[in-house]
C-alpha cells in the first residue's frame, strides 16, 4: 500500500465515530479541550498494546486458533456496550464515577475494533521497512483526530447546558450502542 493510500486509509477510519472518539469527545465537552491532551498517552498506549502484539504475531495466533478472533470481538463487543449503558445512566451530572478517566481511555483503545484494523490489514509486517515510518504516521493521526474530536467535543460544550449534555450523551450511548450491536451480529455471522 502506497504511502498515500495508507494516510487516507487511517484517517478515514481514525476520522469514523467509535467508542475513543466519543470518549474523547465527551470530555472535552465536560472539562474543555486541555482534558484531551490529557488523555492522548492513553489513547495512544491502547493502540499499542493492541497493534503491536497484533502485528507481530496476530495473524498467525488468529489462523492457528480462530476462536481467538470471536474472544476479542466479544470482548470489545462487551466494553463498547457497557459504555453505552454507562453514558446513557449517569446523565449529566459530572461525579467521582463517572468521569472520562485515563483508565476508561486507556481500556477503551485496547477493545476498540479500529485497533485490530489497523494491526492486521493497514500496518505491514514489523519486518517490514515500512513498518516504522508507517506507525510514526499512525501516531500522528491518531493524535490529530483525537484533537480534532476534543476540539468538536469542546465546540459543542462551550454554550452547554444541562439538557444540551444530557443529549449529547445520550446520542453517544446510542451510537455506542449501534456499534456494540454491529460487532456482536460480525460475530454471530462469523
Amino acid at each position: 500500500m502506497t504511502y498515500s493510500a495508507y494516510v487516507f486509509a487511517v484517517l478515514a477510519l481514525l476520522a469514523t465515530p467509535g467508542p475513543t472518539n466519543t470518549l474523547v469527545g465527551l470530555a472535552a465537552l465536560r472539562k474543555g479541550l486541555r482534558s484531551t491532551v490529557q488523555l492522548l498517552p492513553a489513547e495512544l498506549g491502547g493502540y499499542f498494546t493492541t497493534i503491536l502484539p497484533l502485528t507481530l504475531l496476530g495473524a498467525e495466533i488468529i489462523s492457528k486458533w480462530p476462536a481467538v478472533s470471536v474472544l476479542v470481538k466479544a470482548a470489545a463487543a462487551s466494553w463498547v456496550l457497557y459504555l453505552a449503558v454507562k453514558l446513557w445512566t449517569i446523565g449529566a451530572y459530572v461525579g467521582r464515577y463517572d468521569e472520562i478517566t485515563i483508565r476508561r481511555v486507556y481500556f477503551t483503545t485496547l477493545l476498540n475494533p479500529k485497533a485490530l484494523v489497523f494491526a492486521l490489514v493497514l500496518l505491514p509486517p514489523p519486518t517490514d521497512e515500512r513498518f516504522l515510518p508507517k506507525l510514526g504516521i499512525f501516531v500522528l493521526l491518531a493524535v490529530s483526530m483525537a484533537i480534532a474530536w476534543g476540539g468538536l467535543g469542546a465546540l459543542l460544550g462551550s454554550q452547554k447546558t444541562q439538557t444540551r449534555l444530557l443529549l449529547i450523551q445520550r446520542v453517544s450511548s446510542v451510537w455506542l450502542a449501534i456499534v456494540a450491536t454491529t460487532l456482536i451480529l460480525g460475530i454471530i455471522r462469523s
